[in-house]
């Protein structure tokens, strides 16, 4: 296939060289981005008289034309073409001849495929933003449920304080709205227009920007030539959203790993999202949360690939530029795989209430609440502190559980504890420390309550 920069040059490429510079077999995913800013450059091209009417309006009917056909699959792209750009335009010359030839007009690959890509993104967020939302929907389903359900809450690993499962959940929840913050303004600023910034000077041509802008959807028109065909920032901020999303499900897939060893025991996976042993038949392995978390590593890299490409790139295009695309459409092909994996796996999971109480009895995770109540009696806290720390290490000492011990072994720890040892034992409950933290954004039933339509109301806006 003839090249489209062919005429300066005598020699044919080498076939090693030739197999270097081809882009077609990665940016070939970005020919309908291509054929709709065509078509919106071939349209601007005719309402300012740079091509007549008749040429412009041939272009275009052959874009649809081609797109459709492309669509059916009744034509495919040549293999042998160099990139996506030149394989649409020679398409496009085989249905309409040498008028084709016009549409490349006024503009240079360098904008054209950079307005390409952000077209394919600005699809991507909006598809992975739907993933998110569906995920946050599972959450709050699954929260609604689980308000009274109490297990062990953690830091260390070690148990801290009990919680109800609904709380946990809805951690989650907002790690994802933060992320859909972050995607959501992303998005404002891949949603601009660099075509018309020809290969960097822009073009001598009175072409209309705005009204390709308007006829894609763009918000803004990059305002520098220079900058508009050379900045990949929007990309590196999707890699960087991406990563923190990933980051924040490698989490909920590390928790769904432990809760279902035979350890924890908290949840039951479907048959649906496992995979068993060629060896062991007894094994049901939570796969789709270890993929997950291993995935999230190659997401890492992929932002962390093009950070590199771009530390030392001078304005404004150079070849480094064609390696942008394979890290950005690899992470978007694994969050779309990844988020709907998982949350199939959380939807369908059985937690096991019982258990999930059963491990948070006699844990000493109430500690607090008895220090609490010496507190409220007037005591410093770190003494308090102190004081329950007797009493915990007396408890492991004598094997019993904070909620076992009587009355008269509690007062003899301190004089407070004997004014109403009733009390003293009643705060070390597991129903009685979680419905305590009635705080804002605390674990109380009734502060989830609050929480839970608060997340009810964000998920609607």
């Amino acid at each position: 296939m003839n090249k489209l920069w062919g005429g300066r040059f005598e020699g044919t490429m080498d076939a090693l060289i030739e197999k270097l510079n081809n882009s077609l077999p990665f940016d070939s995913r970005l020919w309908r981005e291509d054929i709709a800013g065509s078509i919106a450059h071939a349209t601007m091209l005719g309402s300012t008289g740079i091509l007549s009417q008749t040429d412009s309006q041939e272009i275009v009917m052959g874009l649809e034309s081609l797109r459709d056909a492309l669509t059916s699959g009744a034509v495919s792209l040549p293999s042998d073409a160099e990139d996506v750009h030149t394989a649409v335009e020679s398409l496009l010359r085989e249905r309409i001849g040498a008028v084709a030839g016009r549409l490349h007009t006024a503009r240079s690959r360098n904008d054209q495929i950079a307005t390409d890509i952000r077209l394919h993104l600005r699809s991507a967020c909006d598809a992975i933003e739907k993933e998110i939302t569906a995920f946050q929907q599972t959450l709050l389903t699954l929260s609604e449920k689980e308000m009274e359900t109490i297990l062990p809450g953690c830091t260390h690993l070690q148990h801290a304080q009990p919680i109800v499962l609904a709380h946990h959940l809805l951690a989650y929840f907002w790690m994802l709205d933060r992320d859909k913050e972050r995607l959501r303004e992303t998005r404002k600023r891949v949603n601009r227009l660099p075509l018309g910034a020809g290969a960097l000077a822009g073009t001598g041509f009175p072409i209309d920007r705005q009204q390709v802008a308007d006829i894609l959807g763009f918000e803004q028109v990059l305002p520098n030539s220079l900058d508009a065909v050379a900045d990949r920032d929007f990309l590196i901020e999707f890699l960087a959203f991406a990563s923190i999303l990933a980051m924040h499900l490698s989490r909920l897939a590390e928790e769904i790993i432990l809760w279902n060893t035979p350890e924890y025991s908290y949840i039951l996976l479907d048959d649906s999202v496992t995979t068993g042993s060629s060896i062991m038949p007894q094994k049901k392995n939570p796969d789709v949360a270890e993929l997950v978390r291993g995935k999230t590593g190659r997401i890492y890299g992929s932002l962390v690939t093009l950070l590199t490409l771009m530390k030392g790139l001078p304005l404004t295009y150079n070849k480094d530029l064609q390696e942008d695309k394979e890290p950005v459409f690899d992470a978007i092909d694994t969050l779309m795989v990844v988020l709907p994996a998982l949350n199939m796996t959380l939807s369908t999971a059985t937690f096991q209430r019982e258990r999930m109480a059963e491990a948070a009895r006699g844990d000493y995770s109430t500690a607090t609440d008895l220090a609490d109540y010496l507190v409220r009696q007037g005591l410093p806290f770190r003494e308090a502190h102190e004081v329950v720390g007797r009493v915990v290490r007396y408890g492991i000492e004598t094997g019993q559980p904070l909620e076992a011990l009587d009355a008269p072994t509690l007062s003899g720890f301190h004089p407070l504890l004997a004014v109403n040892p009733e009390g003293a034992q009643e705060v070390v409950t597991l129903q009685w420390s979680v419905q305590a933290r009635r705080s804002q954004g605390g674990t109380a039933p009734e502060a989830v309550r609050a929480q839970w339509k608060q997340a009810e109301a964000r998920l609607k806006e």
